[in-house]
């Protein structure tokens, strides 16, 4: 695919904080160029960040049409205090101050808007994530919110029901989406939800040696008879691969893949349709 639907340009595949800490005063554009020529020279034409504080996604869609790439980022990611989001995004207490960032990343030039609404998958323990997600309730108001200023909303998200009130709150796109059940499934199909299972942050694990080889190999089985599931639903799926992320380097062709695996001769047919929603709405 000539697309990666999920990156993060301020991280590096190998150690988080030593990458952000390469762009603490300021984007390094010597790592942004190096990277953006990694993706022309593997054919990408259009990239969409997950976001960072830092203005590192900015600087990169300021650089991308030099090598022909289409880049969009939501700025900063917002996540509610307390809950998984902080080491990249802004927090919010309340609704007046999400409302707050939600404006001031539009006028600052947010192509869009990224919500973290739960946790991460625990790798040593299949079905089980590191935090609880926002209540439904609040999910639907950061996305009434957001649409509300005229923006797409693009969901870090986890978790059947977590998901489920997404989808049904009208989320332009899930980001990861673990441990999805037939309700949750269906409730994206039916809402026309782009899902970016982003395959490669737990396929790129195996052999690492970092996490129980058996729990990652069963998280990724569950992954991908998902997307399966999904698919037969007919349900919009578009390839991201969270590069950036542990073991996720940019570039990462692992991505289609895996979803090839579950997805059988006509995944290409299946990404692109997702791929392209991705770009309508993004």
């Amino acid at each position: 695919m000539a697309c990666d639907c999920h990156i993060h340009m301020v991280l590096d595949g190998f150690d988080w904080k030593t990458a952000i800490g390469r762009h603490a005063e300021r984007p390094h554009e010597g790592f942004i160029r190096k990277t953006l020529e990694t993706y022309r020279t593997l054919g990408f034409t259009y990239l969409r960040d997950g976001g960072d504080r830092w203005g590192v996604g900015k600087r990169a869609r300021e650089l991308a049409p030099e090598y022909g790439i289409r880049y969009r980022t939501p700025l900063s990611p917002l996540h509610k205090k307390g809950h998984y989001g902080g080491f990249i995004g802004l927090g919010w207490e309340n609704f007046r101050e999400y409302s707050a960032l939600v404006a001031q990343n539009r006028e600052k030039g947010a192509d869009f808007i990224k919500i973290m609404i739960s946790g991460l998958m625990d790798f040593d323990r299949f079905g089980v994530l590191t935090q609880e997600p926002l209540l439904p309730e609040e999910i639907r108001a950061c996305i009434h919110i957001a649409h509300e200023e005229g923006m797409a909303v693009m969901a870090h998200a986890n978790g059947a029901r977590c998901v489920e009130a997404a989808a049904e709150a009208g989320v332009d796109s899930v980001e990861h989406g673990a441990y999805l059940d037939k309700g949750a499934l269906e409730a994206m199909a039916a809402g026309n939800t782009v899902w970016v299972p982003t395959l490669s942050t737990i396929g790129n694990l195996r052999g690492k040696g970092r996490f129980r080889e058996r729990d990652v190999a069963q998280i990724l089985e569950s992954a991908q008879e998902n997307v399966a599931a999904f698919a037969d639903m007919g349900g919009l799926l578009a390839p991201g691969t969270d590069a950036g992320a542990w073991a996720v380097p940019h570039g990462s062709l692992t991505e289609f893949r895996l979803l090839t695996e579950a997805l059988g001769y006509d995944a290409e047919n299946i990404l692109k349709k997702g791929a392209a929603a991705i770009m309508e709405r993004f």
